[in-house]
């Protein structure tokens, strides 16, 4: 950090959607070491997810992401509206705090503010108060293919190739569209819950929004140690985080959406037994043979799940047959053809998307 800071660097945060209710947020953020931001209307400001200004620069490999130099314990202050809160980042640099805040339901914008003066701005969504069902979505071999045969590979695809090197899993978009206006697509709550880390947020929200999927928060994890473990436990860090919603949203139930290709079913299984009530579906997507050998899929143990909870549980290989699954049950408002699946996976570019990521992100 003293040669950043010799080469003219200043701290600043790089801002993350967070969510909250009308009474309290959360907030994600990583301060690290960047290049004195260019001023904008007078004031610095540090590019939220924004690496380089053409798609060129911002074929960004994963690596990047994980050199720039972290700023631990740094801190600075969130500004909501005319009150500044103090926060204090983790050892990695990493903020993920819970600040007392009225705002109003839907998106709103607030402020981090670093030691050396840099802002940069955070989307975060409030839930409503009458806002009944929200969606939790894995991403790996969810809404992304990633066909990972070994160790070796994944940590090429991590810190290597950029998000375009990845593919969206057919129909997926779509699905969730659908469900954003069925539940609400100004009020539904979106949460992407990821065993990815941080340092990987600005990838997979441009993956994210590239592929036409509603914007939502990142809850991703921290690569670092645990005072029981060399590296944090991913599958805990999914069960922390559906409990803590359960907890902060006890109003509510959720449409958990997975995969079977490693933990997912457990996870929401388990879940699902402790608090039947908050959760109004399970949706699993189907790796494919060829897909579960290289992601070392397990048995599927959703039967086994099914038979423990009074949860409804779907599974297809694909949002078109999760969809029509989905709508058998009711949480969607009809049933469409496979015709008109196939039109609306070739159409959704051109129709109205129920909460696009911002521009920024999804180019």
């Amino acid at each position: 950090m003293h040669r950043a800071r010799e080469r003219g660097q200043v701290e600043a945060v790089e801002a993350y959607a967070g969510y909250g209710s009308t009474e309290w947020v959360r907030v994600f953020g990583r301060v690290h070491m960047v290049p004195v931001a260019v001023r904008r209307a007078g004031r610095r400001r540090f590019p939220t997810l924004r690496i380089g200004k053409r798609r060129k620069e911002r074929s960004v490999r994963g690596w990047r992401g994980f050199t720039r130099v972290a700023v631990p314990h740094a801190q600075g202050f969130v500004r909501i509206g005319e009150v500044e809160h103090p926060f204090e980042a983790d050892r990695g640099g990493i903020i993920d705090q819970h600040i007392p805040a009225t705002l109003p339901p839907g998106w709103n914008t607030i402020e981090f503010v670093s030691a050396d003066g840099e802002v940069s701005e955070a989307k975060i969504f409030i839930v409503g108060d009458e806002q009944r069902v929200g969606i939790v979505s894995d991403i790996d071999d969810t809404v992304m293919v990633t066909s990972l045969p070994r160790p070796l590979l994944a940590a090429w695809n991590t810190f290597v190739l950029d998000e375009h090197a990845r593919s969206a899993v057919p129909g997926m978009n779509v699905l969730y569209d659908r469900l954003i206006d069925r539940f609400g697509h100004d009020t539904t709550p979106v949460l992407y819950l990821s065993t990815g880390s941080w340092n990987v947020a600005p990838t997979l929200a441009r993956f994210l929004g590239r592929n036409l999927y509603p914007f939502g928060p990142l809850l991703l994890t921290d690569w670092g140690p645990t005072p029981q473990r060399l590296f944090r436990s991913g599958t805990e860090h999914k069960r922390e985080n559906l409990r803590r919603l359960h907890e902060e949203f006890p109003h509510m139930q959720w449409l958990l959406i997975g995969d079977d290709g490693q933990h997912d079913e457990e996870i929401f299984g388990e879940f699902a037994e402790e608090h039947p009530d908050a959760v109004v579906g399970v949706a699993i997507r189907q790796l494919s043979n060829t897909e579960s050998v290289l992601a070392g899929a397990r048995a599927s143990s959703s039967a086994r799940w099914r038979a423990r909870t009074n949860v409804p549980w779907v599974h297809a290989p694909n949002g078109a047959i999760l969809m029509q699954k989905l709508a058998q049950l009711g949480l969607l408002d009809d049933d469409p053809s496979a015709a008109e699946l196939v039109d609306l996976s070739k159409t959704l570019g051109d129709r109205r998307i129920a909460r696009p990521f911002p521009p920024e992100l999804a180019e």
